[in-house]
């Protein structure tokens, strides 16, 4: 009888600021059968520091947080 942890992640790119969205699956697993999972969830803004998160992350924020969008967001911040 051998447990493993095995995590996955999903991820979504919501609204006018490009919001990305990461959703980490953490299955339990005996002997190649899953036996429950959980999930945990987080968002990321265009002024949020990516420099600690995975480089497929990066790459995500990297493309859809272009230099318009980060002004926008920045630009949004101020009205309220």
């Amino acid at each position: 009888m051998a447990l493993s942890k095995k995590s996955t992640f999903d991820y979504e790119i919501r609204g006018d600021y490009r919001c990305v969205q990461i959703r980490e699956k953490i299955a339990i697993i005996e002997d190649g059968e899953e036996l429950s999972y959980k999930y945990h969830r987080r968002s990321l803004m265009p002024d949020n520091d990516i420099s600690s998160e995975s480089s497929e992350v990066k790459a995500i924020c990297n493309a859809v947080w272009t230099d318009e969008i980060k002004k926008a967001y920045q630009d949004s911040l101020k009205e309220d």
